[in-house]
């Protein structure tokens, strides 16, 4: 992992360089452009409020403010995962040609989304600012929650995106895994709802729950989140990582030969 986390940081250039070049092709040649940042997720706000407020009752105040905290990192994480178990196999013209930093890919896509997810955040306080939810002092919790979420996602799409390029069907099997995912993550409803009996292993095996429900405690409840669901989580976020990146070494010479 230490060599990894070194060839990154020798890389740093070329790392901001593609995500510059990735966030203003994701929109180009598009009216709105980099607009749909912040669109997406309104628009997918909107479906779920519409959808749990009117037809699926939903008895929770503010309900749409709910929704967008939990909604933001969500996407933030569906889309480095879905995207990201291609970020080697997509990437033959750069991988068989010259001696390309293969571990440059997955972060890419990784802190591509990142930042997307960062600057929805204003979108996200002013909505809460215009239902009246002030952000508190229990934001200084935030950077912890991020740190976490970002160690898990950053070792979930290296392992993907390693054995993407010899098992192609795992890009497949990701985009069904998310959707499943998603709705044993409570974005649109609030974890206590959940019968007694499956709340704990939803919440303590479930790592979006986790992050879902420190971000909803942060912003929605201002409070502080449960320290020992995030701090497990963060020590297994840590050693995932460094099994990724383990994998990821192993299996990189390889690359070029199976694209």
């Amino acid at each position: 992992m230490l060599r990894n986390l070194r060839e990154l940081y020798q890389y740093r250039g070329l790392l901001l360089s593609l995500t510059q070049r990735e966030l203003k092709a994701r929109y180009r040649n598009s009216v709105l452009g980099f607009f749909w940042t912040f669109l997406n997720p309104m628009l997918q706000m909107g479906v779920y409020s519409l959808l749990f407020t009117v037809y699926m009752r939903q008895n929770i105040p503010g309900y749409t403010f709910f929704v967008f905290v939990g909604l933001l990192p969500w996407i933030w994480f569906a889309t480095s995962l879905g995207t990201g178990a291609s970020a080697i196999s997509d990437r033959r013209d750069l991988l068989t040609k010259v001696r390309f930093p293969a571990q440059v890919l997955p972060a890419t896509v990784v802190v591509t989304n990142l930042c997307n997810y960062v600057l929805s955040l204003p979108l996200m306080v002013a909505l809460g600012l215009l239902l009246g939810y002030v952000p508190t002092w229990h934001v200084v919790a935030f950077p912890v929650v991020l740190l976490t979420q970002l160690c898990m996602t950053v070792a979930l799409v290296y392992i993907v995106s390693a054995l993407n390029v010899t098992f192609r069907d795992l890009q497949q099997i990701i985009a069904n895994l998310l959707t499943m995912w998603f709705f044993v993550t409570p974005v649109f409803y609030r974890v206590d709802s959940l019968p007694e009996a499956v709340r704990a292993p939803i919440v303590l095996l479930n790592p979006m729950a986790v992050m879902v429900t420190s971000y909803q405690a942060i912003f929605y409840e201002h409070q502080l989140p449960q320290p020992g669901p995030l701090l497990m989580w963060l020590g297994i976020s840590l050693a995932l990582l460094w099994i990724a990146a383990g994998i990821f070494e192993r299996r990189r010479e390889d690359f070029a030969e199976f694209i």
